[in-house]
């Protein structure tokens, strides 16, 4: 399979002197859904910034579709699309209007954009609100214009942060079907979430952030394995604690 996200041997952070992430390696391919876990201040979301080429490595090297941010920005950032924890709308455009911007910023032909964009306003119940500007959503429903914009984007990779705060039950039924539904279609989704069950019922590996180090990645055995736990014995949960506290609670 393809390898649309590599990342190698990744130091970063904030300030040279205090790298907030070190040495980080890891990579999703195509058609795999990778959860990316870790507690509060683990490094998850530095990780996410680095990779969306809003931060800059300090050693190291980040890869979308092939290429560096460097060698061409143009072929890195559109290869991706990404679904922010606090979702970020423009006031005065409507619902319909931010999926056109998508599409167009996405060059999304304009059959396949009129499809789209009717499919998800219908799956995302946001039919009755396609015209309303987003001063006036709720945060939930502006979530779930994010959502249907970086799905009508049809990127190789989805970067998702916390895609299900604010989502009220239908909507995160209908994120999960369609996160399969790409999957299937040959993309790669890394998601951040600390919601650890639909984490494992939903994701093919995992990658354990603890104090900006990798503490473990695989699949849900090799994660069981490195919290020395037997094989096919636990949870993610039950694995994750263990790798986090060493044990301790």
């Amino acid at each position: 399979m393809e390898t649309i996200l590599q990342v190698d041997q990744l130091t970063g952070g904030y300030s040279p002197k205090r790298p907030v992430l070190h040495e980080l390696n890891f990579h999703l391919k195509a058609g795999e859904m990778v959860g990316l876990i870790g507690l509060n201040g683990a490094g998850k979301s530095t990780t996410i910034k680095h990779i969306l080429g809003l931060m800059h490595p300090h050693q190291g090297e980040i890869k979308v579709a092939g290429v560096t941010l460097n060698e061409s920005p143009q072929q890195y950032r559109s290869a991706f699309a990404y679904v922010p924890e606090t979702p970020v709308l423009f006031d005065e455009l409507t619902v319909e209007e931010h999926l056109r911007l998508s599409a167009m910023a996405y060059q999304v032909p304009e059959k396949d954009y009129e499809s789209g964009a009717a499919r998800l306003l219908e799956q995302y119940q946001m039919v009755p609100k396609r015209k309303a500007f987003a001063s006036h959503l709720s945060k939930g429903m502006k979530q779930k214009v994010m959502i249907m914009s970086a799905l009508l984007a049809s990127p190789s990779l989805y970067i998702i942060d916390e895609p299900f705060l604010g989502l009220d039950p239908l909507g995160i039924r209908s994120l999960l079907e369609q996160l399969v539904e790409v999957k299937r279609g040959g993309a790669a989704i890394l998601m951040s979430s600390h919601i650890l069950s639909t984490v494992e019922a939903y994701c093919d590996r995992f990658i354990v952030m603890h104090q900006g180090r990798i503490a473990a990645q695989g699949d849900l055995d090799a994660i069981r394995a490195a919290a020395g736990l037997e094989a096919g014995s636990g949870s993610l949960e039950d694995a994750f604690y263990q790798l986090v506290t060493g044990g301790e609670h």
